[in-house]
């Protein structure tokens, strides 16, 4: 079907599903996801369609620079596409690394992480402030994982413990820990980092699996505290924007 504005031609694309705006890209994994994760779908208010790649397990998603896993997300990615969803996220905030590369080859809006946050929380707090990060793995985020969407070299990033149930819990597929457990943990990373860096004026998570614990993070340390939701939650409003009843 094609509509015609005063000479523009817009073509709509051709689906299989309709009403699902939203496509994400899975991590294999098993371990427990809490109301609140990305991959938990109770999460999200609106449709989404969830896809897992095979060969992306948590071992290799923290070396994409020497494990290229690009092309296996180019084709789930163009799988979901061709299927019917507007836009793409995935479940690692790592994959900003192939953020340019997978928008380019899709031709659809692509949000890979939640770190695309970071430039615009810098800017809407004052200039005196930084943002700091919370990380799965604060050794191995740094270089072209921020240089990709734009975040200074020097930004605090602070990762949990590689000892702690958290990480543990991930890298094993273990389901049994305990909410309360890995509240705990990620409190803890974010009071080390705060108490570290008192310049910090608002907190992004790359780490999807702590966005279940972003209100507890913002009620106990009274900042602003931005994570996967947030990020999808905007993305697919543009996607998908509210229609107002006219009055």
């Amino acid at each position: 079907m094609t509509t015609t504005f005063e000479g523009l031609n817009v073509t709509a694309a051709k689906k299989t599903y309709y009403g699902v705006s939203i496509g994400i890209l899975m991590v294999k994994t098993h371990f427990r996801r809490y109301l609140g994760d990305i991959g938990h779908a109770g999460t999200w208010p609106f449709p989404v369609q969830y896809r897992i790649v095979e060969d992306a397990v948590p071992a290799k998603m923290t070396d994409l620079h020497n494990v290229s896993l690009l092309e296996p997300f180019k084709k789930a990615a163009l799988e979901l596409v061709e299927a019917g969803v507007d836009g793409i996220t995935t479940t690692c905030g790592f994959l900003s690394i192939y953020q340019q590369e997978l928008v380019d080859f899709l031709g659809v809006p692509v949000a890979t992480s939640s770190l695309l946050q970071v430039p615009l929380v810098q800017r809407i707090i004052p200039s005196k402030q930084r943002v700091g990060i919370l990380t799965y793995n604060a050794e191995a985020l740094g270089g072209k994982y921020l240089e990709a969407v734009g975040i200074a070299a020097d930004t605090p990033v602070y990762g949990m413990p590689q000892t702690s149930e958290f990480v543990r819990s991930i890298k094993e597929g273990d389901d049994t820990v305990p909410y309360q457990v890995l509240r705990q943990e990620v409190l803890d990373l974010a009071a080390r980092m705060l108490r570290e860096n008192p310049d910090i004026g608002a907190i992004v998570s790359e780490c999807t699996n702590l966005a279940p614990f972003t209100a507890d993070i913002q009620q106990a340390f009274g900042i602003p505290v931005y994570d996967t939701v947030s990020m999808v939650t905007w993305f697919q409003a543009g996607l998908r924007p509210r229609r107002y009843p006219a009055e």
